[in-house]
């Protein structure tokens, strides 16, 4: 029989560590996260939650399972074939604690992987109970007596006080679990901050094994913002940065043309640690690099204090599997990541309450909030009316945005304190009139243009709005100008390709200012989609661009003369209004290019009368129906969540996975965070139509394998190929 030291808690390939040791990091973990959090935890109930959570992992199918222990014979594997869910079998050895802590151990311990009912996967304890052919609380304590002296000695090990170490008859597990079976099956609808509690710890303990203890001494550190403070970063030519950040009121708004230095008043007017957000995953990676590169000096934590949060998901295909989003650590000091990572908290999806109390009492930044639109604009406004209930600071900052939002966001942050209003006055606004704009009357004018601009030594960038249409553009110039360095840049690349792409655009293509003007490249043409929108720090010296939403235009326009420099206006060409303007509504394209002059520079302190007469309502689509919490009750029962799905239902953002074939083996070994490298995110529309051409992997977030050479793929993107039916 083997001994306590030989139960694993994690599989061999994932690193082996024994149950005990699991069980050491996240008894470690909680007492941080409980110290940490703003919630009032039990340190000591929240250490014996994190020793009883996983000890149904001494199961025998548990160890079976992960040791991939192969059936000998049909019958074998008949014989195993039953669901196991190893906190049912942890929460067996209830008779050990004190019977005043079982509904709190119960609430810790019972939907730290699953929803207790109606869980995706159908195994939640409520599911088990109504699929009423298997015994569940026999299958969960097969072999007791041979197993459960593991669990013991772990509770012994654990050194919590209280806990009776005797051997626990099967007739007092069986009863324990029925008590918790009783538990959930009254439960109230609430939320539950114990659930999030051990979720969070036992997130990060399996995510760091050894390095927990050393990793939980960054957790909770105030950011260290004194770079944004220094008396240097002051100058005329960033207008925001002479203004006072030290007003009183909690909350704040910061409506300023790009340039101004948005982002340093935003980080000064924080008081804790910070949740900043952007709208598109390219904007958060040059802004998690921008700020690590900034505070690092002052931080040599900074790899660990700052942190990227990445979301991934799996298409919704047939068989109805649960997107996948990957939880974030809780207690970093900065968190940089898009509205849509928060959305968990409206929506009730798995490891909302870990988000919850992560989120509680910091500093919420929502930068270039006038990008959001439709439902996704509704679900920004619903973040923010649950941030304010958990006691969180809101700064947001906006280049454009309509009068009607911006009437709404004030009154909604009203509710919650004072708001620290900060517009420029028209004559700064006047120093910020960078551009000339030019309709040409027909997409033939492009090439003459193009021939121009780069014979005159200039820094052209070329936007549309779709990835093909990018694509073909690319190609297309790339033979027209062979000689011209060029790249393309878009949604569609390995994300270890983006990151290189979005280097190499700021390092050799950015005409620069702040060193000297022309920096990099000259001439040179990038082409990209609206990835370019928004917080890449980049400045060109023309641009030629689809027609778009005036906001989304103005936000380009960002990207031509950005430092502005003595060389007068620069140029911006917005072609006609073609016959599809996907992925923007055509009526507010065709508003939004009425408003534009042609031949004329476009003036700052004309440019909120032209928002106001594109969007002179606040239509938002309803979400309410989706919400986890209206007027005040809560919609879902205490221990479960939806399914991740819903956020992809509601803003219509249902998204799938690629990888190239020659990443598929590499994919299949690599661990989560190696394969998030690897993949290439697409809109579940698009793959639509390939699915059925394309294998699709079991791993990871189930990946649709795409037969493109790596070498192409760095420079064109995803491409995909239809497949011959001829034989």
């Amino acid at each position: 029989m083997c001994g306590t030291e030989d139960i694993l808690a994690k599989s061999p390939d994932r690193g082996g560590t024994t149950l005990w040791e699991h069980t050491q990091h996240v008894m470690w973990a909680i007492e941080v996260f409980a110290e940490g959090f703003r919630f009032p935890f039990d340190r000591e109930l929240a250490r014996k939650g994190a020793a009883l959570h996983d000890l149904g992992k001494a199961h025998v199918h548990f160890q079976r399972k992960i040791r991939k222990v192969e059936a000998a014979s049909l019958r074998e594997r008949a014989e195993w074939d039953y669901v196991h869910r190893h906190e049912l079998s942890s929460l067996a050895f209830l008779p050990a604690f004190p019977r005043d802590e079982w509904g709190d151990l119960i609430e810790l311990v019972v939907g730290h992987h699953k929803s207790i009912r109606d869980d995706r996967s159908g195994r939640g304890i409520l599911d088990l109970e109504a699929d009423t052919s298997p015994d569940w609380i026999a299958d969960h304590l097969i072999d007791w007596d041979d197993w459960s002296h593991h669990g013991l000695d772990i509770l012994r090990r654990s050194a919590c006080p209280g806990i009776r170490l005797d051997p626990i008859p099967r007739a007092a597990a069986v009863a324990a679990l029925d008590t918790v079976l009783h538990y959930c099956e009254n439960i109230t609808w609430a939320w539950s901050p114990l659930r999030g509690l051990l979720m969070a710890a036992d997130h990060f303990a399996s995510a760091f094994g050894p390095a927990t203890k050393t990793e939980l001494t960054r957790l909770f550190a105030r950011p260290n913002l004194r770079f944004y403070r220094r008396p240097s970063r002051r100058s005329p030519r960033y207008p925001l940065s002479e203004i006072d950040t030290q007003n009183a009121a909690p909350h704040t708004l910061v409506v300023a043309p790009t340039g101004a230095g948005k982002t340093d008043f935003l980080l000064q007017r924080c008081r804790g640690r910070i949740f900043y957000t952007l709208p598109f995953q390219a904007s958060i990676n040059a802004m998690y690099e921008r700020i690590k590169t900034d505070i690092a000096p002052d931080d040599p934590q900074v790899e660990r204090n700052v942190r990227l949060l990445h979301a991934t998901s799996a298409l919704q295909v047939p068989d109805d599997r649960e997107a996948e989003i990957l939880q974030h650590f809780g207690g970093a000091a900065i968190k940089v990541l898009t509205p849509h990572q928060l959305a968990a908290i409206i929506f009730g999806t798995r490891g909302f309450e870990s988000i919850l109390l992560d989120l509680e009492g910091c500093d919420i930044i929502l930068d270039e909030i006038h990008t959001y639109s439709d439902a996704s604009q509704a679900m920004v406004l619903e973040i923010v009316r649950t941030l304010l209930r958990y006691d969180c600071r809101i700064h947001i900052g906006t280049a454009t945005i309509s009068t009607v939002l911006y009437r709404s966001l004030r009154e909604l942050l009203q509710t919650r304190g004072t708001v620290y209003e900060v517009r420029l006055p028209p004559r700064l606004l006047d120093d910020f009139d960078r551009h000339v704009v030019h309709k040409p009357s027909d997409e033939t004018e492009v090439e003459a243009i193009l021939e121009k601009a780069l014979a005159a030594g200039e820094k052209v960038l070329l936007i549309r709005n779709t990835v093909r249409a990018a694509q073909a553009e690319y190609r297309r110039w790339r033979v027209r100008f062979p000689a011209v360095p060029a790249l393309l840049l878009h949604s569609r690349f390995r994300r270890k390709d983006r990151v290189a792409l979005e280097q190499r655009l700021r390092n050799e293509f950015d005409g620069d200012a702040s060193a000297h003007y022309g920096a990099g490249l000259r001439p040179c043409l990038v082409v990209a989609t609206q990835v370019v929108e928004v917080s890449l720090d980049i400045s060109f010296d023309r641009m030629i661009t689809a027609a778009a939403p005036l906001d989304a235009l103005i936000q380009r326009f960002g990207r031509v003369n950005r430092k502005r420099p003595s060389v007068g206006l620069r140029p911006v060409h917005v072609l006609p209004v073609g016959e599809k303007t996907l992925p923007y509504p055509r009526a507010v394209v065709l508003a939004s290019y009425a408003q534009l002059p042609d031949g004329a520079p476009l003036r700052e302190r004309d440019i909120q009368g032209m928002i106001d007469r594109v969007y002179p309502e606040l239509d938002l689509q309803s979400i309410r129906i989706h919400l986890v919490e209206r007027d005040g009750q809560f919609q879902l029962p205490k221990l479960c969540h939806r399914a991740n799905a819903v956020l992809a239902e509601v803003l219509e953002i249902a998204s799938a996975t690629c990888i190239l074939a020659a990443d598929r083996e590499r994919y299949l070994r690599a661990s989560r965070k190696e394969q998030v490298l690897l993949e290439i995110p697409i809109h579940q529309r698009t793959i639509r139509r390939y699915r059925l051409q394309y294998e699709q992997l079991e791993a990871g977030v189930r990946p649709f394998v795409v037969p493109q050479a790596p070498a192409e793929h760095r420079e064109y993107g995803l491409e995909f190929t239809e497949l011959s039916n001829i034989l």
